[in-house]
């Protein structure tokens, strides 16, 4: 049922993106909220589908994991909520599922700080009051399509509820995106087939400015010290739209913010950071509004090349958008899919599209989507984002893709990629010099383009030794902070490179990629 309401989602998600103006007109709920679902059936693909715990436990891990802005958080605790109830029965009967409706609509709820009606929640309370309410027979079908019933009420007035919806002359995205999961799910026991996506003429985000605060702001953390509420109370004093959740031994936040760098070095101390996210709101309504308008752009004339980028880490994403590239979410253990990377080069338009994949286990799935656009991609095969970065700076718009692949190859050549992360395990390596590292699980290491060359010590000093090494007399020195690096850190650590190479000039950024204490270029 899940893995058809994922499919059913993904028919539906540009129009629920059309309908996205509360809390922010990003764009983007019904995107967040597919992959939010895809996280789900990535995890039931790999569990015990005759062990309903097994089961239950990837529906709660695989949405928290996958969870994306507001709307993806609150679905996800519906699914948490869910979860919880079905976990211990032996199959899902009429009145299990009712039961689990319930409880995902009291989990949704219990999430927010501040439950606002006409949104996601107020279709939950309709799903649940559906699926409880009498019914003519006791049968899974039947709870489904009174839940339906009930929910599409309540959705259709949303707009009475919430200003924003009525001045838009819309229903609630989030609303419209959680009965398109339960219409899947009766789906999948009807043996239905997929409907067509309908055709998108408007978007209501045209009529709306982003909210005061510019970053939507997100993060993953494991083994956190602190309880939820303790966290949630850190990271309040930051902005709105708060969610902190947690499932299955991990805690998930979401904010609007204009702070991104202090809150994630706040919250980054009393955890281990896994996964950080931070959208500029405004750069991103305009891009969801120019994909919008793909089709009707179809017909002008379009530029030569255009441009698409896997990469992680707010401060490299900025910089690659500035650079004209598409964004594909991704990179080190969090590959994106050849579908992400075959709907991002759909979305530009170009007459030919290059893929940078910026890491080399995305190479191959940059390779496919480029077998798939049959012609109207090219990949450039960069191996690290400081590759990336490089072949980026030598991308022009107005100059034929063919050619710019050479170029953009050579300059990624000249650029030279250190990364500073921990082990994720106890091992013994010999470097390609000969020295051997003795490396223990959670040590500070080190990898020059992408070669672990470094052991030990703290990030600074990691860091310092690799430049030591690896410094020929280039002129540049570009440093990126992770997300638990403070402007402090990034200050402190520009210095030292300073005194160090005074040839050099030094630049330092925060937002670097997830997992890395530091990514640092020279070129």
């Amino acid at each position: 049922m899940l893995r058809v309401a994922t499919d059913w989602l993904g028919v539906y998600r540009e129009q629920v993106n059309a309908l996205n103006v509360y809390p922010v007109p990003d764009g983007d709920t019904g995107t967040n909220m597919h992959l939010t679902m895809q996280s789900v059936r990535r995890e039931l693909d790999t569990c015990d589908e005759n062990n309903m715990t097994s089961v239950a436990r990837a529906i709660s891990y695989g949405a928290l994991l996958g969870a994306r802005g507001n709307s993806g958080v609150i679905l996800s605790q519906l699914l948490k909520g869910f979860a919880e109830v079905v976990r211990e029965r032996p199959a899902v009967d009429a009145r299990t599922l009712a039961a689990a409706f319930r409880a995902a609509q009291k989990a949704g709820y219990g999430a927010v700080m501040k439950p606002v009606e006409g949104t996601i929640l107020t279709v939950a309370r309709g799903v649940a009051d559906g699926a409880e309410g009498p019914r003519e027979r006791e049968t899974v079908d039947a709870v489904l399509e009174q839940a339906l019933f009930e929910g599409q009420r309540l959705l259709d007035q949303t707009p009475e509820m919430l200003p924003a919806l009525r001045q838009a002359g819309v229903i609630d995205s989030g609303g419209q995106g959680y009965l398109y999961v339960v219409q899947g799910m009766l789906a999948a026991l009807r043996g239905d087939a997929l409907p067509e996506a309908p055709e998108i003429t408007s978007y209501a985000q045209e009529g709306f400015e982003t909210e005061e605060f510019g970053y939507c702001t997100e993060f993953l953390m494991s083994d956190s010290t602190k309880p939820i509420e303790e966290i949630r109370e850190l990271v309040s004093p930051f902005g709105d739209s708060l969610l902190v959740v947690g499932a299955e031994g991990y805690v998930k936040g979401h904010i609007h913010t204009n702070e991104p760098d202090e809150l994630l070095a706040t919250v980054g101390r009393y955890g281990r950071m896994l996964k950080t996210k931070v959208e500029d709101m405004s750069e991103q309504h305009t891009e969801i509004l120019g994909m919008a308008g793909a089709a009707a752009r179809a017909e002008e004339e379009v530029p030569p090349s255009g441009l698409v980028a896997v990469a992680s880490g707010y401060g490299l994403v900025k910089l690659f958008r500035s650079l004209g590239a598409r964004i594909v979410s991704g990179g080190q253990t969090s590959n994106p899919s050849v579908q992400d990377i075959v709907d991002a080069v759909r979305s530009v338009s170009a007459e030919k599209v290059l893929i940078l994949p910026n890491n080399k286990n995305v190479l191959m799935a940059a390779e496919k989507a480029m077998e798939l656009m049959e012609g109207r991609a090219v990949v450039v095969p960069t191996r690290t984002l400081g590759q990336g970065m490089g072949a980026a700076l030598a991308f022009s718009a107005s100059d034929d893709a063919e050619s710019l692949k050479a170029e953009m190859e050579e300059a990624a050549r000249r650029v030279t990629t250190f990364e500073v992360t921990r082990a994720s395990r106890t091992t013994s390596i010999t470097t390609k010099d000969g020295r051997t590292l003795e490396i223990a699980e959670g040590d500070v290491i080190g990898l020059q383009d992408d070669e672990l060359v470094q052991a030990g010590g703290s990030p600074e000093d990691s860091l310092m030794e690799m430049l030591g090494r690896g410094y020929g007399g280039q002129e540049i020195v570009t440093v990126f902070g992770g997300p638990q690096k403070t402007q402090e850190d990034l200050q402190a650590l520009s210095w030292r490179v300073r005194e160090a190479f005074p040839d050099a000039e030094v630049e330092a950024h925060p937002g670097g990629p997830d997992l890395y204490d530091y990514l640092v270029t020279i070129e």
